[in-house]
């Protein structure tokens, strides 16, 4: 029998699932689709990149992973940084997940930020400005992880589908639920041909 696929998981909140069973979350969901091994992560709810770089040096990961995802950002976003920051910070994580990928960068998944704009919770932060900050920390990670060969995964228009539903968010009203990443799971089994092919022969 061979070993399952091997996965690990980089970010933030929306990695590590803040707000639901670690069941719910969409790398959990995602390998248990697929049939997979059960996702490492590093991620933390309120990482930025820079946090997510210190986390990753000092976990000193010393194997290999069949794939490995990462969506990071929305922290920049939301502390005001400056977006040069987050181009230079991203393309230093993009390295190290392609280094966790043994330099296959058609094993990197690469999620956009989810538009938190149509949440209640932000229903007082300027949704407008938020939206378009969104927009561009998107065009900038969709930008880099082309250049670099991997998959860019868009889960940003799907996630909009919160201000009509609100059984997509947790109850903080601001994080996915459950059935918001089973969503986003849906668009990477779409969206990935490598997925997508596994999932019609199985």
């Amino acid at each position: 029998m061979h070993p399952k696929p091997t996965f690990i998981a980089l970010g933030d909140s929306y990695t590590i699932g803040e707000g639901v069973l670690p069941a719910q979350r969409w790398p959990t969901q995602l390998c248990h689709r697929l049939d997979f091994a059960t996702p490492d992560y590093i991620a933390q709810t309120g990482w930025t990149t820079q946090e997510l770089l210190e986390a990753i040096q000092e976990r000193h990961v010393s194997h290999f992973y069949d794939w490995v995802s990462l969506i990071i950002g929305v922290n920049n976003q939301y502390g005001g940084q400056d977006l040069e920051q987050f181009s230079v910070a991203l393309k230093m994580l993009l390295y190290q997940a392609l280094a966790m990928s043994h330099s296959r960068p058609e094993r990197v998944l690469v999620l956009s930020v989810p538009d938190y704009s149509v949440t209640p919770f932000a229903a007082d932060k300027n949704p407008p400005k938020i939206h378009d900050e969104i927009r561009a920390i998107n065009a900038v990670a969709k930008d880099l992880a082309r250049r670099e060969g991997m998959h860019f995964v868009d889960i940003t228009e799907v996630s909009r589908r919160a201000e009509q539903e609100p059984g997509l968010l947790a109850e903080d009203q601001l994080h996915p639920s459950g059935r918001m990443y089973r969503l986003w799971v849906d668009q990477i089994l779409q969206q990935v041909d490598t997925f997508s092919a596994q999932v019609r022969s199985s």
